[in-house]
């Protein structure tokens, strides 16, 4: 499994980590057991949320790695109605408690709100300072979000910015990309698989995929997760509800196209017009 280093953290994690949003509507063992055999193919890097099933996933996420804390780099999200000053605080200690750990490796505004950024940074500092966590960032923020989020919380404090990427959803690579790479900041890139929009085998950009996916003896998915991996700040957190689905996953950490590849993709999943929003789910 490829490791890259997360923006200006200095920590090395995974290229492929494991998603968790919408779990909660699994199987629960199945889920646990995916995560657990994702940890053993190296997919240390696990994202979840206080929101997913109203925490009932962060408890999920406890479950799966308890035994295995120091394994994981683990990360979870403070909804924004929640994101005043008093309230991370809470929230975070609530996350922990499901979680069943006395730290985050990464804790995310989940997107922007009506609180003031000052509150939730200067939480997410406080937090720092004591422990509870080790790094902080942002999800679903666009351009001018994010260059205000720079200027309030400081340089090389941001470590990542989580959105959504994928093969037919390319919006980021207008500005957003653009923004991280020159700051420093790792792109996840949440729903890599387009949430239910993966393309069709039989149509020709899904054709494209899986002959390249033929050429390299892999799935047609894990080249859809090595495309985006194909610049530096970018990683991926796929969902997988199975453990052959995960395994299938981790080994996209393992895959290298060539340029010819890449830009047969280009061509077949062009980038589009930048339309000036960030698609979110």
């Amino acid at each position: 499994m490829e490791q890259r280093t997360l923006g200006s953290t200095g920590v090395k994690i995974p290229v492929v980590g494991q998603g968790t949003w919408q779990m909660e509507t699994e199987d629960e063992a199945g889920c646990i057991d995916a995560i657990r055999r994702g940890l053993d193919a190296g997919m240390t890097h696990i994202d979840t949320a206080e929101m997913y099933g109203a925490g009932a996933v962060e408890e999920l996420v406890g479950k799966a790695i308890e035994g295995r804390r120091d394994e994981v780099f683990l990360v979870s999200k403070v909804l924004p109605s929640n994101a005043s000053y008093s309230g991370t605080i809470a929230a975070c200690e609530r996350s922990l408690e499901r979680l069943r750990t006395d730290r985050l490796d990464l804790y995310l505004l989940h997107w922007p709100g009506s609180h003031p950024l000052e509150e939730t940074f200067r939480a997410f500092k406080d937090l720092r300072a004591q422990g509870k966590i080790r790094y902080f960032g942002v999800s679903n923020f666009d351009q001018a979000e994010l260059s205000k989020a720079i200027a309030i919380a400081g340089v090389n404090e941001i470590a990542c910015n989580q959105v959504l990427y994928h093969l037919l959803e390319r919006a980021v690579e207008h500005r957003v990309l653009p923004l991280c790479e020159r700051h420093g900041i790792a792109v996840v890139a949440y729903s890599p698989f387009g949430s239910g929009r993966f393309p069709a085998p039989d149509g020709a950009a899904g054709r494209v995929l899986a002959s390249i996916a033929a050429a390299h003896g892999v799935t047609p998915r894990q080249v859809a997760l090595r495309f985006l991996l194909r610049r530096q700040p970018v990683f991926v957190i796929p969902k997988a509800a199975s453990a052959a689905h995960a395994l299938d996953n981790a080994a996209a950490g393992a895959l290298r196209l060539t340029s010819e590849d890449v830009a047969r993709l280009e061509t077949a999943f062009p980038l589009g017009r930048d339309r000036g929003v960030l698609p979110t789910l």
